[in-house]
């Protein structure tokens, strides 16, 4: 079906069945919906879905304030007096943000049907001083559902939207919604104090449980608590980040790639990113690749928290709002068939947070009489629940360890190589670098970093999950304490009240410890694999770059930077993309909102960002072999001549840098040629037929202080690259402040959504929209003055003229 992209006023029909409506904003914003009758009023405010009523009769709406929304609505399940399904779009009130979007990219808007394919799409441009919109509408005419671009703003908040709409109880209704997104910013939580400062949690389940309640998959659908993976693996996948400042970045829209993109569910066979992430607005995948096993299987991270919680509450499972599931490629879910129910409860009524599909650790082989001793009924290993072997779901793979994950199940496949050290039962198994499934060494390293960002991910998660489950609950309790006035005072009000904060602070004690020791595990593992990392994975300060040797082949990714979360700051994942690049990147030289350094003037962040492209530009030098990677470099008015002088000087540009108009023009001309040319060739199967002096070696371009000397015929051309180019082996590297190229209006947002955007700072603005986690980006650059840049672009350059290129 042909996309519709529609303007203001404009309308395409709805095939009538349910759709999906995807929002993109450059900053979190709040998402609802509203149920009018035929004239468009609203006969309630129990006809709004708004995130704290966020399902109503075929509509589902987000829970909290994101950058980016999936919005369900189910034309044959709304109520028979509803005509029209308003979409809207608010700025949460009181937060450190924008106040009005006249401060943000125009928010981009999607409708999907049920395979994923965009039915019609909707830039909301000419937004000012408003700071609530209705973006879409869903009307029913003649009997036929339609979709119509509205882009109504707001300069008085969501009151003024309800009151315009005939809300009577305006006002009130808008408190609500803003003290519900109040809520949801502050579950995220503080980091946990030191482990030495806090007490001990004991997660030890009665004793008739057989085991003690594992790790509950945080960040599952539809709800973040105990539940099964969508594969056997053992982990359930997690969105990658997303990028939140780029409108119309949907994870769907472009399919999973590397962090900053959607990730792909843990298979041996990882689609090529387009992640990160962000999506959402933006990237996915916080690595760009997939793990099936390894030491993360065995971990007792994602869930911990949340098994803590069960295993104090009498059953009472915590619980996160509900999130869309991301879309891959051609519309399939990347994550594979979503997740199984929670597994059967423990025979005494109580809930069991075993993960079905967590393989116990088989210790090593015990003498007869000391199986037998006592202390080792409880032991870790030998925890089991054979009331869980004939579940639908379980019938292959035991129950997680009590107090601790197990160890990796064996891949099937590639031999992993090496042998493991010998993991002592009771404890956690000791990591191994390259322990997931893979090919080759590089593969199974790929593969097993994107399992620690999924660890890192399930994890917090949970933790996060965990403590938002006991505020609610202890709130609860206390306002049962406070419903009856003849208890509101007296020692049995005090008493009910201090059992209340007892039970809060065991349970959060409870997940604080399950965080910490995930957190530790993790960073034992980073530990063991940042050092094993070859040149395209590792940091510049890693020992690899001083035996650098230029490469044979083209490795499967690239690393860009490091992702971290509040909790640990310290622990740093690395963010890689997929190689050949499939998505641009682009480096933001302007004012951060999200910036999590501090402040730099604008000069400084230009400088930084340069320093920037130039590290990783030689970085892709750096990981191809000889002479199948050209670069190329537009400067029109010569401002990173300084940060260019390590690539200029090393002789391994294409040409010199294009300045100027003339030379910009130049510079894409041949570029947009060659894209051309090839493309022909592939279509036609006449590959021998392209010129002689055409370069076939891959092509980089890397675009300084845009959109200086650029015209409409110059800003046209590098869409058409950014678009078309990675398909024949063109990629783009852009430097640039998106406020100084705000004259070309919505022309270049396809641009801008089409790169992956990264910071030259450490800046929070990937977002997760399937945890909701807010991913922190440090970018990769050398440590100054180490030299290191200049001494392996000299490398490159030798072999290069070796091998004659």
């Amino acid at each position: 079906m042909t996309t519709a992209e529609l303007v203001r006023g404009q309308n395409h029909p709805l095939p009538g069945t349910r759709v999906e409506i995807r929002v993109s904003a450059g900053s979190p914003v709040i998402a609802g919906a509203t149920l009018g009758d035929a004239r468009g009023r609203l006969r309630d405010a129990g006809r709004v879905a708004h995130p704290a009523a966020p399902r109503l009769p075929g509509v589902e709406v987000s829970r909290q304030a994101a950058a980016v929304h999936r919005l369900a609505v189910d034309p044959a399940a709304l109520p028979p007096d509803v005509h029209r399904v308003n979409v809207l779009l608010a700025l949460p009130a009181g937060a450190d943000g924008p106040v009005s979007f006249a401060e943000l990219p125009a928010p981009f808007v999607a409708v999907t049907g049920p395979e994923g394919d965009t039915l019609a799409s909707y830039t909301v441009t000419g937004l000012d001083a408003e700071s609530a919109v209705v973006a879409l509408e869903l009307y029913l005419r003649q009997g036929v559902w339609k979709v119509r671009a509205v882009g109504q703003g707001y300069a008085q908040g969501l009151a003024a939207l309800f009151a315009d709409q005939g809300l009577t109880e305006a006002a009130a209704l808008a408190a609500t919604v803003e003290e519900a997104v109040a809520a949801g910013r502050a579950r995220a939580v503080s980091p946990p104090p030191h482990a030495s400062t806090r007490r001990p949690a004991t997660t030890a389940p009665p004793a008739d449980t057989g085991a003690a309640p594992a790790a509950t998959a945080a960040g599952s659908a539809p709800t973040v608590g105990a539940g099964t993976t969508p594969s056997g693996t053992g982990k359930a996948p997690t969105s990658a980040p997303v990028d939140t400042s780029v409108p119309g970045e949907s994870s769907a829209s472009r399919g999973p790639s590397a962090p900053g993109e959607s990730p792909a569910p843990r298979d041996t066979s990882v689609p090529r990113g387009t992640p990160v992430p962000g999506d959402g607005d933006g990237a996915a995948a916080a690595t760009g690749g997939a793990r099936t096993t390894g030491t993360g299987q065995g971990r007792g991270g994602p869930g911990a928290a949340g098994a803590a919680v069960g295993a104090a509450s009498d059953g009472a499972r915590p619980a996160t709002p509900s999130s869309p599931r991301a879309a891959g490629p051609g519309g399939e879910d990347p994550r594979g068939p979503a997740p199984a129910a929670a597994g059967p409860g423990t025979g005494d009524g109580r809930i069991d947070y075993r993960h079905p599909r967590r393989r116990p650790a088989t210790p090593p082989r015990t003498a007869p009489d000391q199986a037998s001793a006592p202390d080792q009924a409880s032991a870790p290993s030998q925890a089991s629940a054979p009331d869980q072997a004939s579940a639908p779901d379980q019938a292959s793979a035991a129950p997680a360890p009590a107090h601790g994950p197990s160890t990796p199940a064996s891949a099937p496949g590639p031999s992993r190589g090496g042998g493991a050290p010998q993991d002592v039962p009771g404890r956690a198994p000791q990591p191994v670098a390259g322990d997931a499934p893979g090919w080759s060494m590089e593969e199974r390293l790929h593969n097993q970093v994107w399992g620690m960002f999924e660890d890192l991910a399930r994890t917090v998660a949970a933790y996060r999950s965990a403590v938002d489950f006991a505020d609610s609950r202890q709130e609860r309790e206390l306002d049962g304490v406070l419903a009856d006035p003849r208890t509101r005072v007296g020692p049995a009000a005090d008493a009910a009240r201090a059992a209340a904060r007892a039970k809060h602070d065991a349970l959060v004690g409870q997940a604080e410890a399950a965080l910490e020791r995930d957190l530790v595990q993790l960073e034992a593992e980073a530990a063991v694999v940042e050092p094993a990392l070859p040149p395209a994975l590792a940091g510049w300060d890693s020992p690899v770059w001083r035996a650098y040797e230029p490469p044979a082949e083209r490795p499967m990714s690239l690393r860009v930077g490091e992702l971290s979360l509040p909790e640990r700051v310290g622990l740093r994942i690395p963010m890689l993309v997929r190689l050949p690049l499939e998505r641009g990147l682009w480096i933001d030289s302007g004012r951060l909102t999200g910036s999590v350094s501090p402040p730099a003037d604008a000069d400084e962040m230009r400088r930084l960002a340069a320093l920037t492209a130039t590290d990783l530009a030689a970085r892709l030098l750096a990981v191809h072999p000889a002479g199948e990677l050209t670069v190329h470099v537009i400067d029109p008015a010569g401002e990173a001549a300084t940060a260019l002088l390590p690539l200029v000087e090393a002789g391994v540009l294409g040409g010199p840098p294009a300045a100027g108009a003339s030379g910009v023009a130049r510079t894409l001309e041949r570029l947009t040629r060659r894209v051309d040319l090839v493309q022909m060739a592939v279509r036609s199967g006449a590959a021998d037929a392209l010129p002689p002096d055409l370069d076939l070696a891959d092509q980089l371009l890397v675009v300084h202080d845009f959109p200086h000397g650029f015209d409409d015929r110059a800003v046209n051309q590098l869409r058409y690259l950014a678009d078309e180019g990675p398909s024949v082996g063109v990629g783009l590297m852009m430097v640039a402040d998106r406020e100084q190229a705000r004259g070309y209006g919505p022309v270049l947002d396809p641009l801008w959504r089409a790169l992956l955007r990264l910071s030259p700072v450490p800046d929070d603005h990937l977002a997760d929209p399937w945890v909701g986690h807010a991913w922190t980006f440090t970018p990769s650059r050398a440590p100054a003055g180490s030299g290191t840049v200049a001494r392996v672009l000299r490398e490159v350059a030798a072999a290069r003229r070796a091998a004659g290129s």
